[in-house]
């Protein structure tokens, strides 16, 4: 199971920085592309009105080293 979710739009630059800075970290994600899937999208919405969204088990952080897409 990976350590977080990662909830992120395809054409978004912050997603992009948050992808690749976890990846450069070793944090072990599971990406969640919420413009390739009708069921993620909704998850997204319920937590957040904008991407990237972090959840670590009962955490949801939104945006990325103060930066939102």
């Amino acid at each position: 199971m990976a350590d977080l979710i990662l909830y992120t739009l395809r054409t978004c630059p912050t997603c992009e920085r948050a992808r690749r800075d976890l990846a450069a970290e070793g944090v072990h994600f599971e990406e969640r592309v919420i413009d390739d899937n009708a069921q993620w999208f909704e998850e997204a919405s319920r937590l957040a009105l904008t991407v990237p969204i972090l959840v670590r088990g009962d955490s949801v952080e939104v945006g990325w080293k103060g930066e939102i897409g």
